[in-house]
């Protein structure tokens, strides 16, 4: 999941989730780590929730804006889970099974860096989605204008959703999953960079946990 600081990333894989694994706060920045969550639905294959730190968050410079480009392109470039019968890399080996989830706030709709964060997304892996964080903070009459703004903005379908009243969640679980199912690799690391952030400099970090 990629997104701006304070966008509910961790908020919402702990409702998809359905408990308390990822570490929240009001306070934007939090997420300094990219952390992972093994994740088993019933008898389908585990995959991996990865909670990257989040972009726009006015700390942390330009050492950290290399830290996050490095982190980003290990994850949506790196080739360390070869798909059987998929795409065939410039090397010759299969490249990974990679999808990617870019959060957007739903109040905030059209900013900059979430512009620039979608480009940099489209360009670097082939299987993508936006989905609106907070819906649950906009009356319905707005949500319906937000949403359409989104989608004109980014010329893509946007899934609402809310961490706090659970809306959408049913809904994001089978875009995951169809994502995951039929995600092709990631181009190759020719691409351009990811959106500089400017907050605390990442480090890797890894847990675990499954939904039944």
């Amino acid at each position: 999941m990629v997104g701006r600081s304070n966008v509910g990333k961790s908020s919402l894989i702990n409702a998809l989730l359905r408990q308390r694994v990822a570490r929240t706060s009001a306070a934007p920045g939090k997420t300094r780590l990219a952390n992972l969550f093994r994740v088993r639905r019933g008898s389908a294959a585990p995959f991996y929730l990865v909670d990257l730190p989040g972009y726009g968050f006015a700390r942390g410079g330009v050492e950290s804006s290399h830290e996050f480009e490095a982190l980003a392109q290990a994850y949506f470039g790196a080739r360390e889970r070869p798909r059987k019968g998929g795409p065939i890399g410039e090397d010759g080996e299969p490249m990974p099974q990679v999808a990617a989830l870019l959060l957007v706030d739903m109040r905030h709709p059209g900013l900059v860096n979430d512009r620039d964060a979608w480009q940099w997304l489209q360009a670097s892996v082939a299987s993508t989605a936006i989905v609106g964080t907070k819906c649950d903070k906009l009356p319905r009459g707005q949500r319906i204008r937000a949403t359409r703004e989104l989608e004109s903005v980014f010329e893509q379908s946007v899934l609402p959703v809310s961490a706090v009243t659970g809306e959408g969640l049913d809904e994001l679980w089978k875009l995951i999953d169809r994502l995951w199912n039929n995600s092709p690799a990631p181009n190759p690391p020719s691409s351009p960079r990811p959106p500089r952030p400017t907050g605390p400099p990442p480090k890797r970090s890894s847990g675990s946990t499954s939904r039944r």
